[in-house]
């Protein structure tokens, strides 16, 4: 069955898009045309421009596109499109918007109160990874995926816990957070075991654990957060399977592998990256020692 039955609304999202084309206007304007006005501000670059968009592209590919209402039907597709949002799109927010502009917002009083216990390493560290594993408790997962408010709540939460976990690796201003050499490496690994048992919950179940995904009551309330009611009304649906030959349950395994393999490309990319800087910085010492004026010898070597 064609996902085109949902209508073009419930497919592409137009108000979405409208927003996060408002919201990059505003980024900017603040980065560009109004930056001479803030203290400390600096030049634009064109890293932290593409990153930016990238983030707003994706963010929409995600969120705004079809996928949005194939997350409701795969459960493959759900966790695809949250390991994207918390693993690529959070990361890409962080690098693309100009320390400045992370200064002057984290300097604000409460916030920074805020940013200043949960970006704590250990705490930023365990509380992404527990609010994660605690989501897909079957109980709470069913809940939070019928409930409009719990649903939009949870994601918010887990997002803005994953800009926390992000925080100390990236660290864009907050000289406080000491994380370099081989805490990277611990903080990395950690992350990666600590998402592991959710993972492996899904991946290793033996039946299928989320109602939305085999109960045809729950699919329905699940559906009609993202299409409009009257639209569901017209139609008659039964459950997942309308749009999918892969059982239940290939499915859920699907999804912990997705969810599982992300999370490494991503964590091995930042640490191929961690390991090129250190090459770079001991290639720039070693030119260093080969050259210098006052000893003589040095430059004979």
């Amino acid at each position: 069955m064609p996902l085109g039955i949902f209508g073009f609304m419930a497919l592409w999202s137009p108000f979405f898009i409208l927003a996060l084309v408002f919201i990059t206007v505003v980024y900017f304007l603040v980065t560009v045309k109004w930056r001479d006005s803030f203290k400390e501000s600096e030049k634009l670059t064109s890293k932290e421009a593409t990153y930016f968009i990238l983030a707003m592209i994706l963010l929409y590919g995600i969120k705004g596109s079809p996928v949005e209402i194939m997350s409701t039907i795969l459960f493959s597709a759900h966790m695809a499109q949250m390991a994207l949002l918390y693993l690529v799109v959070t990361p890409l927010l962080v690098m693309g918007i100009p320390k400045w502009v992370w200064k002057a917002a984290v300097e604000l009083p409460v916030v920074k109160q805020v940013f200043k216990f949960m970006t704590k390493p250990l705490i930023s560290l365990l509380s992404f990874n527990i609010i994660f594993s605690i989501y897909h408790i079957p109980l709470v997962f069913d809940n939070v995926r019928t409930d409009a408010t719990l649903h939009g709540l949870a994601t918010v939460i887990l997002f803005l816990l994953s800009l926390f976990m992000w925080w100390p690796l990236l660290n864009p201003v907050d000289d406080d957070i000491d994380l370099s050499g081989l805490k990277r490496i611990g903080y990395i690994l950690g992350s990666a075991v600590l998402l592991t048992p959710a993972c492996g919950l899904i991946i290793f179940a033996q039946n299928p654990l989320y109602a939305p995904y085999y109960d045809p009551q729950e699919f329905l309330k699940a559906l009609a957060l993202c299409v409009p009611v009257n639209t569901l009304e017209g139609l008659t649906l039964t459950g997942p399977e309308l749009f999918t030959d892969m059982s239940t349950q290939n499915d859920q395994q699907l999804g912990g592998v997705i969810m599982k393999i992300v999370q490494e490309i991503v964590f091995g990319v930042m640490l191929f990256n961690l390991f090129f800087q250190w090459y770079r910085k001991d290639q720039e010492k070693q030119e260093k020692l080969s050259y210098d004026p006052v000893d003589p010898k040095l430059t004979e070597q």
